[in-house]
């Protein structure tokens, strides 16, 4: 099963924990007002790869990868799920760690075709690094042109299955800093037993030339990038959304991680 692919990295360093191999896929049904990575929306652009051809790359320079793993992103992962099972299945029979950077945006729990390639696929994967771009629907579908109700489940479903997870969360100015809603997210992945790491991640506008070049209008055009210092205010509402579903809940709290990206 081959995979449409729109590029490389050989050397990623935050994309999941230690140096990884970086796979971008094409396509994503996503429209996110900040996304860096337009030039990866089109579902049949790309090269098509072999998972094997992308297995010998990793091999080949094993030694960079011993403390970090093969990274699957783009794009949007889980729209080619059959390409993930065998590229994951021969990751797994090289012992080389696997990670999926997705928005979940593919999940429906009411598709039993996916659900079952789902249950094929989780068995081989280590790490998930979900997305949530906003966790209000209305402001979803705002930001990103789609409802996140599959996103949500998405989440229960990978905690249900004992999948570590990563929750990333984009901090942009006047569009996802409101903090009743960082706090509503907290709340929320603060049920997720499963939660090892959160990454507030600070808006930038490097992506601004891509849509220049692309000859599409960049939707947040004046919006500044986010500060530091304001970023960790806005980490530490999200980190109280959790501390407050912990306590009610019962269960002892737990200080969630970060990677590092967002420090």
């Amino acid at each position: 099963m081959q995979g449409r692919i729109h590029s490389l990295e050989s050397f990623g360093t935050v994309d999941g924990p230690g140096t990884r191999y970086v796979v971008f896929v094409q396509g994503c049904p996503m429209r996110c007002k900040y996304c860096h990575n337009p030039d990866t929306w089109e579902m049949n652009a790309g090269t098509l790869m072999d998972p094997a051809e992308i297995i010998d790359n990793i091999e080949r320079n094993r030694t960079f990868y011993e403390n970090g793993g093969l990274t699957v992103t783009g794009g949007e992962p889980l729209m080619q799920p059959d390409f993930l099972i065998e590229l994951f299945t021969l990751a797994k029979e090289k012992n080389i760690h696997t990670c999926i950077d997705s928005s979940g945006i593919a999940f429906k729990p009411d598709n039993k075709a996916f659900v079952e390639k789902m249950e094929r696929l989780m068995p081989l994967t280590d790490l998930v690094m979900l997305d949530i771009k906003h966790i209000d629907p209305d402001k979803h579908k705002e930001l990103t042109k789609q409802p996140n109700d599959g996103i949500l489940a998405f989440a229960k479903y990978l905690d249900e299955k004992g999948i570590d997870i990563w929750i990333r969360h984009v901090i942009v100015p006047g569009v996802t800093d409101d903090d009743k809603y960082l706090f509503d997210l907290g709340y929320f992945i603060g049920g997720l037993k499963n939660l090892k790491a959160l990454d507030a991640l600070p808006y930038h506008t490097m992506g601004v030339s891509k849509y220049e070049k692309l000859g599409i209008e960049y939707p947040l055009k004046g919006v500044p990038a986010m500060n530091k210092a304001d970023l960790l205010k806005k980490k530490q509402v999200i980190l109280d959304g959790i501390r407050k579903r912990h306590e009610d809940d019962g269960v002892e709290h737990v200080e969630v991680q970060s990677s590092g990206m967002d420090e």
